[in-house]
């Protein structure tokens, strides 16, 4: 993996966990994600256009396919999300999520971009899975409120995993802007969630007048960590992209511990420690 593919990724996770923690904090739901969306789409509204005019862009019919389905998958994983975070813990459904989406982002680009995967790397693998179930109790039986957390973090893995691959084909293969991409996609959600977000404007009002900055944050950190990936990927295979890209899992399990009152510091950063050995090896292959 290149010195700039590795600062991209690590740049980009700092970005996803702090837009996670600011998620977090302030609830929500389809509104929140229309709400942040509509900010993100003024925010880089310029440099949109700037791609735009400098590139000139015709879409084929493939590439609005896959502009398409990439905002499916997104859409469905942010309101995932949103639900995941208000009956789970920040600490342990983003864990599961993040860890969950990359060991399926590269076993699906083995099954159809045509990545090699190597024993270092499925030893690698292996280290994140081991890591993910002592994070989230073990091999005993969870309780309730931690196996509603592992629930939703499987599911929304199991998105992040998909758009990763989806994505990925996109904007190497099909050669679509990765700002132009994720542009799209948070247009798009502006436009399908316009009815949701009218019928609860008045949640909309409340949560920008109360958590204006956090709103802010999210909308300006959410596209800029995914821009950077899906810049990575031009030049840097999945599998190496998407494991590394879990050193977010210390940043938020330890916000999450400490700031958002969900305990367990010790034992969680211990097996997210065994998570980012298990990342180390993936990407050292």
């Amino acid at each position: 993996m290149s010195l700039l593919g590795l600062a991209l990724v690590l740049a980009a996770a700092f970005c996803h966990a702090t837009w996670n923690v600011q998620l977090k904090r302030v609830g929500g739901g389809p509104e929140l994600v229309w709400l942040f969306s509509t900010l993100t789409v003024v925010i880089y509204a310029p440099l949109a256009l700037w791609m735009l005019v400098r590139e000139a862009p015709e879409f084929t019919g493939p590439q609005l396919w896959f502009l398409a389905g990439s905002t499916a998958l997104h859409l469905g994983y942010f309101l995932l999300l949103q639900v995941g975070y208000r009956k789970g813990d920040l600490s342990l459904v983003y864990p599961t999520a993040r860890s969950t989406g990359p060991l399926l982002s590269t076993s699906f680009a083995v099954l159809f971009l045509g990545e090699v995967v190597s024993l270092q790397m499925a030893l690698g693998a292996l280290g994140i899975v081991f890591g993910v179930v002592m994070l989230t109790g073990g091999f005993g039986r969870p309780g309730a409120h931690v196996r509603t957390s592992i629930l939703f973090g499987l599911a929304a893995g199991g998105l992040i995993g998909s758009y990763t691959v989806w994505d990925a084909y996109a904007v190497s293969v099909l050669l679509i802007s990765p700002l132009l991409l994720d542009y799209v996609s948070s247009a798009a959600r502006v436009v399908l969630l316009a009815p949701t977000a009218h019928r609860r404007r008045a949640l909309v009002r409340a949560q920008w007048r109360d958590h204006r900055a956090a709103v802010i944050v999210i909308a300006l950190f959410n596209p800029l960590a995914y821009i950077l990936v899906l810049y990575a990927l031009t030049f840097t295979p999945v599998a190496f992209v998407a494991p590394t890209r879990e050193v977010s899992v210390l940043l938020t399990v330890l916000a999450g511990s400490l700031f958002l009152g969900e305990g367990h510091l010790r034992r969680r950063m211990t097996w997210a420690l065994v998570i980012l050995a298990g990342m180390g090896v993936l990407v050292t292959a």
